[in-house]
């Protein structure tokens, strides 16, 4: 969970606390990959399965050690494991002003929703939520 804490980006002041993580395990169809650069922890991605449809919940990366491919590799397992899993379409929400956008859409997401002013910055400040999806049918 040290690892997991490390990873998340003070910058969003919204990262979900050691016992928010911890709790998500006690749901079913839960699963968390780790990555791992020079044998030190990298970086997690944490979804989960309900029915035909998985959500993307967390997906972070250290950051000294971003913009190295490392989340490119946690989301490109994460989509190989929810299709195993037989997912027609795997979902995440991420707040507007995030750069992984980038990384996403390049992945084959597209924007299917937003929550205007959902998140709060650490400042107050108010930002939309945007929900992307992935359709992993053949």
């Amino acid at each position: 969970m040290t690892s997991m804490a490390e990873a998340f980006d003070p910058a969003f002041g919204e990262a979900w606390t050691r016992a928010q993580c911890e709790g998500m395990f006690a749901h079913p169809g839960v699963w968390l990959i780790l990555a791992r650069e020079e044998a030190r922890p990298a970086g997690f991605a944490l979804a989960r399965m309900i029915a035909d449809e998985a959500e993307l919940l967390l997906i972070a990366v250290r950051p000294a050690l971003r913009r190295r491919g490392i989340g490119r590799r946690l989301l490109d397992n994460m989509v190989a494991i929810a299709r195993e899993r037989g997912a027609a379409r795997l979902y995440l929400e991420m707040r507007g002003d995030n750069d992984a956008e980038a990384l996403y859409l390049a992945a084959g997401f597209a924007c299917v929703g937003r929550r205007r002013d959902y998140y709060r910055g650490g400042r107050g400040e108010r930002f939309d939520a945007l929900t992307l999806a992935l359709n992993l049918g053949s």
